[in-house]
């Protein structure tokens, strides 16, 4: 991170399940300005009230008086949602249900006091890929996929000229989707199945299980997660994939695995340098 001062108007936003992070950023450099980094829980099964004052109280910090017409916002959010139109289409997917069918960006352009046309909105999966390309993992590559391993599965790409979102979370996959044997919820019904236990997220199974455990659980992942990506890999012909997201910072517990079971030995495989700050860096530099 940059930990020097900007005066620079842009500002990226992290739209998690239970977060948001935003912070202001040096499009110039690709840089997060440390100093300035907000992190706000959010109760995103709430009300859609008390869902938006969350965000709104981690911005307004970000916002000095009387600079509103000057300031312009990249918001990373998950989908789906109508990026162009700022409106929120999730439903059913245990996260901001509320915010249904709502013009997130007229809301917050009203309780910010920021121009609607200053506020874009880019897939998360497409803002975490923008910024490895630009200063992480993937800078210095023509041709990159990334992944996000967490609560959900994200995916994207750039190998056909533009960074889009390949929305592979919910491609058929065994007897059901990609995301149920490739996320989070997999590892705590997964460590169920096997000790009888329950987790809250996966730093808690590998504080918790054994090695016998452990280590099924990450070779049963691997293997699901090298099934996904060799499909993934084979339609995009990638030079580099870059993996983020929580679960990627278990990397010494799959990494070799994984890298086993790749049928394209080609592609080199990276963990996230930037993490969390790739989606800032994509979502502001979205502007430029």
């Amino acid at each position: 991170m940059n930990t020097s001062s900007s005066k620079l108007p842009y500002i990226g936003v992290d739209i998690g399940g239970s977060h948001i992070t935003a912070a202001h950023v040096d499009c110039y450099t690709y840089q997060v300005i440390d100093h300035t980094l907000k992190r706000e829980r959010v109760a995103s099964m709430d009300n859609a009230e008390t869902i938006i004052q969350s965000w709104v109280d981690a911005l307004s910090a970000l916002i000095p008086e009387s600079a509103e017409e000057n300031i312009y916002i990249g918001i990373a959010m998950p989908g789906p949602f109508d990026y162009k139109e700022g409106i929120s289409l999730m439903q059913n997917q245990q996260k901001y249900d509320a915010l249904y069918g709502l013009n997130v960006r007229e809301v917050l352009s009203g309780r910010l006091r920021i121009p609607g046309e200053h506020i874009v909105f880019v897939n998360d999966a497409e803002a975490f890929l923008r910024g490895e390309l630009a200063s992480g993992s993937a800078a210095g590559f023509d041709r990159a996929i990334g992944i996000t391993l967490g609560t959900g599965l994200g995916s994207t790409s750039n190998c056909k000229g533009e960074v889009q979102d390949m929305n592979l979370a919910f491609m058929p996959f065994l007897d059901s989707i990609a995301e149920e044997y490739i996320s989070t919820r997999w590892f705590l019904k997964r460590y169920r199945e096997l000790t009888s236990r329950q987790a809250k997220n996966v730093e808690e199974v590998l504080n918790t299980a054994d090695e016998a455990v452990r280590e099924v659980l990450f070779e049963e992942f691997s293997t699901n997660l090298a099934a996904f990506l060799n499909e993934f890999i084979a339609g995009e012909q990638p030079q580099v994939l870059v993996v983020g997201g929580n679960i990627a910072r278990c990397w010494e517990h799959f990494i070799d695995k994984l890298k086993d079971k790749v049928a394209d030995k080609t592609v080199e495989i990276r963990q996230s340098k930037m993490w969390e700050d790739a989606a800032l860096v994509g979502a502001a530099c979205a502007w430029i």
